[in-house]
Parts: structure tokens; C-alpha cells; sequence
């Protein structure tokens, strides 16, 4: 039976040999690397990935880590690609096409059929002598002394630096094309960092009748009723022309408490922060937030360019958006 050491000693082991097998990859980052990423780069059209078996599915990722760093790709499995999925590809799309042994047959009919359309052709095989490497205008070489797979025959050391290989292709690709976090937010725009970069004030704010807001001159009992109406922690104050001229909030309500203010017979007017923080809503949420931290304030109030109140945000409702 296998012993906890041994297992532990078989990882490191494996982890090794990868290692390795992608710290040979180092030396071949070359003339041919560079005109592969030239031939994607100047594609009209996409990025069509192929490959068989794992190779299929390193050839599934390196598509799908194209695309979303700003290069158009996608991946066609060869086998379909004989039966119909051809239509998939034209003249104007470069073929990155990926086999360790560069024999592969399903991806070996296909050769003649893209000569024949013309369209470019990039390999990515260990074998530089294969089939497949000589029809390739260029060729990747991600060859591997030996399969961390002690039989050596499973595909692991080998599909280690495809991966790496794709990766590489990849960032050179996003950083000549100017490729920005806000680019890639466009492409993930139900993540985190979408959400951080793309979403706006004016995307989550309270506006209408929701915004909390009072007359100058209005008691502070009655502006802490609509504080507590609207339950965003503070309330606007404007003038009679609607502009907005302060702010109270909690943290004004404690302080004034502390200092022995009675709410009934005290205007908002002596009590609200008249050098009040405010914001427009095309503002980004993220913004808003830094604003927020900056201020050390928990909400803020929207304004146009008149300063009339349009919309009311606070830190729940960025923590609820997940700018936070």
C-alpha cells in the first residue's frame, strides 16, 4: 500500500518534471514565437484552435483565454470539422492547430482543406519534423523529454507547456494590442472586476421619491422622519430652488445629540454639514466607493449640473452591486 510519503514524494516528483519540461520552453521563445504572434495579431478574421484529446482540451482553454484578453478565437474539434464544421472557418481566420505528436489524423485530414482555402496555419507539436509542424507556416515547438506520468504515455509534461505555450501567446498578444482592465471587464462583465469597472452610480442609486431630501428650514424631528422613511442613513437638504445645500446624517444626528440639540425645536438649517460631499451619477460605482473611503462617509448624495438632487447611494448598496 502506498504511504503517505510516498504520495507526497510523487507530487513534488510530477511537479518537478513539469517544471522542467517548461523551463525548456524558455530557449525556444523566438524568431518563430514572434511570427506566430504576428500572424494572430494581423488576422482579418478569428483565432481557430484545433486539437484532439487532451490536446482538445488545452486547445479549449488556450480559445477561451484568446478571447477573452482581446483576441477573437474559438475552438473547432477536428473531428466534426471533417463532418460539416469546416464551414466554421474561412481565408480570413489563422488555424492554431495542437498535437504532441503532430501525427494526429483527424487533425492531419484537415491540412489539405486549409491550404486549399488559405487560410494561415500555426502549429503547435512536439515533434518539429511531424506532418503537421512542416505544413504550419510556423511552428511552436512545446516538445517534452519525458510524460511526468511514470509509463511515460499519459499526456502531462506534454499538455503542461501547450497550456503554457497558448498563455504566452496570449499576454504577448493583449499587451501589443494595448489590451486595458477595462477591455477585460467588457469581457466579463459578470464578474467581479466587471462589475468594479463597468458598473455606474446611476446603474444602482435611488432616485424619484426615493431620494431622501428636505426644505431648509425644516425641524429636525421631521428630517429625521424622512431619514428613516428612506432608510439610507441621511437626507439632502435644498433650497427653494431645489439646489442642494447640505447634508445630515447619522453622524451628524450623534454629534448633535452629544451637544444636547432638541430635535423638536431645532431647524435642519443649524445642524446639517453645508460643505457636503456630492457626486454625479455617471460617475463609476468604484469611484463612488473610493470617494467614500477617502471621506470616511457611508453615503452620498447625486447631483446634476445645476446641483439638483437626482439620485442617493450608500455603502449597502455598492456592498449588494459587489463593487465592495
Amino acid at each position: 500500500m502506498t504511504s503517505d510519503q510516498n504520495f507526497i514524494e510523487i507530487g513534488r516528483r510530477t511537479i518537478q518534471i513539469e517544471k522542467d519540461a517548461i523551463e525548456a520552453l524558455l530557449p525556444r521563445i523566438g524568431e518563430d514565437f514572434s511570427n506566430a504572434c504576428r500572424l494572430m495579431l494581423e488576422c482579418r478574421g478569428r483565432i481557430v484552435v484545433v486539437g484532439m484529446g487532451k490536446s482538445g482540451h488545452i486547445a479549449r482553454k488556450i480559445s477561451a483565454t484568446l478571447a477573452s484578453t482581446g483576441t477573437p478565437a474559438f475552438y473547432v474539434h477536428p473531428g466534426e470539422a471533417s463532418h460539416g464544421d469546416m464551414g466554421m472557418i474561412t481565408a480570413d481566420d489563422v488555424v492554431l492547430a495542437i498535437s504532441n505528436s503532430g501525427e494526429t489524423g483527424e487533425v492531419i485530414t484537415l491540412l489539405p482543406l486549409f491550404k486549399r482555402m488559405g487560410a494561415a496555419l500555426i502549429s503547435m507539436t512536439g515533434k518539429p519534423a511531424s506532418t503537421l509542424a512542416q505544413a504550419a507556416e510556423v511552428n511552436l515547438n512545446t516538445g517534452v523529454d519525458k510524460e511526468a506520468c511514470p509509463l511515460d504515455l499519459a499526456p502531462t509534461s506534454s499538455t503542461t507547456t501547450q497550456l503554457v505555450m497558448g498563455d504566452a501567446l496570449a499576454i504577448a498578444l493583449l499587451e501589443a494590442r494595448g489590451f486595458t482592465a477595462e477591455d477585460f471587464a467588457f469581457s466579463h462583465p459578470g464578474g467581479a472586476l466587471g462589475r468594479r469597472l463597468l458598473l455606474k452610480v446611476q446603474d444602482i442609486m435611488h432616485d424619484g421619491n426615493r431620494i431622501p431630501t428636505v426644505k431648509k428650514g425644516t425641524r429636525l424631528g421631521e428630517a429625521l422622519l424622512e431619514m428613516t422613511r428612506k432608510g439610507l442613513g441621511m437626507t439632502s437638504i435644498i433650497d427653494d430652488n431645489n439646489v442642494v445645500v447640505g447634508v445630515f446624517t447619522d453622524g451628524d444626528l450623534r454629534r448633535a445629540l452629544d451637544q444636547g440639540v432638541d430635535p423638536h425645536n431645532t431647524t435642519i438649517d443649524e445642524v446639517m454639514t453645508i460643505k457636503c460631499t456630492t457626486i454625479t451619477p455617471d460617475i463609476l460605482a468604484a469611484e463612488a466607493l473610493r470617494i467614500m473611503d477617502d471621506r470616511k462617509i457611508n453615503a452620498l448624495i447625486c447631483v446634476d449640473h445645476e446641483r439638483h438632487a437626482v439620485g442617493a447611494i450608500n455603502m449597502h448598496d455598492l456592498l449588494k452591486a459587489g463593487v465592495v
